[in-house]
């Protein structure tokens, strides 16, 4: 990692005062409420498009989007959607030198948001206390500015929210800044991700100084201006379009309170300069063919990857799963290479999660000099230094095991794999309202504490916000016998126990087992979580009988000709049989491998753009890769639901996208 010595830079930025006018809220549309939120009420006219209703209401599209997801597929004359109403203040002022604000996403919580704003969450609680209780997607945070300047140059920087009106080009003048410093900090941005109310990184550079806001085209011009009989400075200024202050500075020793008449006073006079005018449409323009400009795809004549796992950790399950892995990561480049595809794979082991030594050690040997993607680290510790490395090599890196690492949120060239939990939630809350909002929902829940942040939580409010209605039962010795009059002979009846655990789940099955040998005539369906999976052995006859339901970012159905194929490909090669592991970690490694040695072949090292539009045949890995923010890196949202039907197949449907 490049260092430098930032003690010398005395920066005080000098940040713009930003007014974000929230104009949607005195707008005459009624107003809703849904699960404690406020909505508009909106009818969409004749010919309307998304884009025009989020200039009307001054709100990104995608969070229009996000309460109404019917809204994706077009929209009809008569459409009702309902519109989120920003906070309750109509102006919303703030010195971004102190705090911005930050439109909350869905699947975000505090603790991600500080980290990817390198505060504290406690910090982000002062100045928004009833964030203790939970935050929502849509709701608006204040976030505390960073101040500190670090002496790793790649730190530097401070975070703006874009205002209506501003442009790639307004923001880098303001910053005294080029777009292209602008772009180079937040490699995401694009021409759909500069909405208002996103944040981007500002760097900090030696060049820096006192900066405010732009002034757009106009130049100052004298004029004189002769005093008439009872005019004061306060009325000559408003007459000119000046401030009494700049009168005062070009007319020194000039008397506030009494002005005589017949004296001359320079005024002065802000004129529009439209040769300006003209050079800045020009400079707008260029700034945003930059937004909308495509990479450019460098083909790679060898492609060069390294593999770095702790092979010689001291747990003998974690080593033989990173073994395992390694293992499916070889016949995924066995495979390709059968392709015709020239590749070099270097193997290292890293040492243990502790001792990283070894791992530092090993890169700054020749060979990782020049690495077109680099996958492997287990601990926070390893992840971290390979984060370091990849961001000051400018090399791709894959985080193939951890869901839990906040790196990702602020380097652009992570790829993590494992999706964080509640994403997760989020994605699988999202399917499940779409594929079942005709349904009669009915929650079961456990004797446990429900968490806030719990998939039931999230089902909740997104069930809420489309007007879709569910019950609530809890589970007991009566399940039975309280079930039934909350079931509904003309729909689908789908029930979702609050926990994963196989106890709940036992529980669940034999009330349910019970209630279908009385032929009572409904029609029932459990809905439920990754983790059942791995209880097929006892009840995969009672997941068909019920017609179950999972979701889950992983799953490997044995009976289907793809896993048979590997299956048999690795105990060709190896001499023996799988790990019954969840997930299984040869298939894991395959999958990884295949998916992103197809990509730096296919694109080279700008392949980010391209990987969701690429066809591989994964056996095991649903893959749909998100940034979190415009400068982060991506994260894997991809998901399958899963379906054990009544006829005993299992029907494994992708919903990443």
């Amino acid at each position: 990692m490049y260092k430098r010595n930032m003690n010398r830079l005395n920066l005080i930025a000098l940040f713009t005062i930003f007014t974000l006018w929230v104009s949607a809220q005195s707008l005459p549309y009624p107003k809703v409420v849904i699960d404690g939120q406020q909505f508009y009420s909106y009818e969409v006219k004749p010919g309307e498009g998304i884009y025009c209703i989020s200039r009307t209401f001054e709100l990104p599209i995608d969070q229009i989007l996000k309460y109404n997801p019917s809204a994706k597929e077009g929209l009809i004359n008569g459409q009702k959607l309902n519109i989120p109403i920003p906070p309750s203040k109509e102006t919303l002022t703030l010195d971004q030198n102190t705090v911005f604000y930050h439109n909350v996403e869905r699947g975000e919580t505090v603790y991600s948001l500080a980290s990817m704003y390198n505060t504290t969450a406690e910090a982000i609680y002062k100045l928004n206390p009833s964030a203790r209780n939970g935050i929502a997607a849509g709701s608006v945070l204040e976030i505390p500015q960073r101040r500190v300047i670090s002496e790793v140059k790649e730190e530097n920087y401070r975070y703006h929210t874009i205002s209506p009106k501003e442009t790639l080009y307004s923001v880098s003048r303001t910053y005294s800044l080029t777009p292209e410093n602008i772009i180079a900090a937040n490699p995401g941005l694009s021409a759909h991700t500069f909405q208002i109310g996103k944040t981007i990184r500002i760097p900090f550079f030696e060049s820096n100084k006192r900066v405010s806001s732009y002034p757009g085209p106009v130049v100052i011009e004298e004029q004189r201006h002769k005093v008439q009989r009872g005019e004061t400075l306060y009325s000559i200024s408003r007459q000119y379009g000046v401030t009494v202050e700049e009168l005062e500075k070009q007319n020194p020793g000039i008397s506030v309170t009494e002005l005589s008449t017949n004296s001359t006073l320079i005024i002065p006079v802000k004129k529009f300069d439209s040769d300006l005018a003209r050079q800045d449409a020009l400079n707008e323009s260029q700034a945003d063919v930059l937004l909308s400009r495509r990479k450019d795809f460098e083909r790679i004549d060898v492609l060069q990857v390294g593999l770095l796992m702790p092979f010689l950790e001291d747990n003998s399950g974690q080593k033989i799963r990173i073994q395992e892995y390694y293992e499916g990561f070889l016949l995924a480049v066995e495979e390709l290479k059968k392709q015709g595809i020239n590749l070099e794979l270097y193997v290292f082991d890293i040492g243990t999660a502790n001792n990283t030594k070894k791992l530092e050690s090993l890169l700054t040997t020749m060979e990782m000099q020049n690495l077109d993607l680099v996958v492997g680290g287990v601990s926070d510790k390893q992840i971290k230094i390979l984060s370091d490395f990849s961001k000051s090599k400018n090399i791709k890196y894959v985080i193939p095991f951890s869901s839990k690492n906040t790196e990702v949120l602020n380097n652009g060239n992570i790829f993590q794999v494992n999706t964080p939990q509640v994403k997760l939630y989020t994605k699988a809350s999202e399917v499940f309202v779409e594929e079942f909002n005709k349904a009669n929902v009915i929650f079961l829940n456990s004797n446990e504490d429900d968490k806030k942040d719990s998939l039931m939580v999230v089902m909740k409010k997104d069930l809420n916000s489309r007007n879709i209605p569910y019950k609530s039962i809890v589970i007991s010795q009566s399940l039975n016998k309280d079930l039934i009059p909350l079931l509904d002979e003309t729909k689908d009846n789908v029930l979702i126990p609050s926990s994963g655990d196989i106890g709940v789940l036992g529980e669940v099955l034999g009330s349910l087992n019970e209630l279908k040998k009385d032929s009572l005539g409904y029609n029932i369906n459990l809905f439920g979580y990754p983790e059942w999976q791995t209880y097929e052995y006892n009840y995969l006859r009672d997941y068909h009988s019920h017609g179950t339901y999972i979701y889950t970012s992983f799953y490997v159905n044995r009976n289907a000709s793809e896993t048979a194929a590997f299956t048999d490909n690795f105990r060709k090669w190896y001499k023996k049989d799988l790990q019954r592991t969840y997930p299984q970690y040869a298939i894991l490694g395959y999958d990884t491998g295949l998916y992103f040695l197809t990509g730096l072949n296919k694109y080279g090292r700008n392949f980010e753009s391209k990987l969701n539009s690429m066809h591989v045949n994964t056996v095991q890995f649903a893959f749909n890769f998100e940034r979190a923010n415009n400068w982060s890196g991506f994260i894997n949202t991809g998901l399958y639901l899963v379906n054990y039907d009544t006829d005993s197949r299992i029907i494994k449907s992708n919903k990443s996208r």
